[in-house]
């Protein structure tokens, strides 16, 4: 009996580690397109929880909105200082104010809302935080009396201010 040649197998055929399928998909490139569908997909997913309408807030948690504006014109005050207080005025916290509006969430209570500026006079509201609710206050500043001290609190600012712009001359 005669020995039958040794036939090679086609190259769809092939054993490998790597598939090569029709049309010259090879895995590498569906592992890419898959790995850039995911990274989209994670970015859509944190941008979503981010800023996605209807933000829920922690049940025992509001939101305060000051926005800040000159007395005469209405224009936005984009330095002043805002400042959430105790009744009995301890600091809680420091609200970041970008272009004349900060927000922040905070736990339910009444605090004291005080807003600082070394040209304008100083500001100061009783507010009530309600959980789940936007508490919105609106401070107009009027400019500072001429020869009227400054408080502590506005010197220390005014030092500060005076002290960066040293700095960055």
């Amino acid at each position: 009996m005669a020995a039958e040649p040794a036939s090679t197998p086609a190259p769809d055929e092939q054993p490998g580690l790597f598939i090569r399928l029709r049309g010259h998909l090879s895995l590498s490139r569906v592992q890419a397109t898959l790995g850039i569908i995911a990274a989209l997909l994670s970015i859509g997913g944190f941008l979503y929880a981010h800023f996605r309408p209807g933000k829920t807030v922690a049940a025992d948690q509001g939101e305060i909105v000051a926005i800040v504006q000159e007395a005469k014109s209405g224009k936005p005050v984009g330095d002043a200082t805002v400042e959430l207080l105790t009744p009995k005025d301890a600091l809680v916290t420091t609200v970041p104010s970008t272009g004349g509006e900060g927000r922040r969430q905070i736990k339910e209570g009444i605090y004291r809302l005080r807003v600082t500026h070394p040209r304008y006079a100083t500001e100061v509201r009783q507010i009530q935080v309600v959980a789940g609710q936007t508490a919105e206050i609106r401070v107009r500043l009027a400019p500072r009396a001429a020869g009227t001290p400054l408080t502590p609190a506005e010197r220390a600012v005014n030092e500060g201010v005076e002290g960066l712009k040293k700095i960055f001359r």
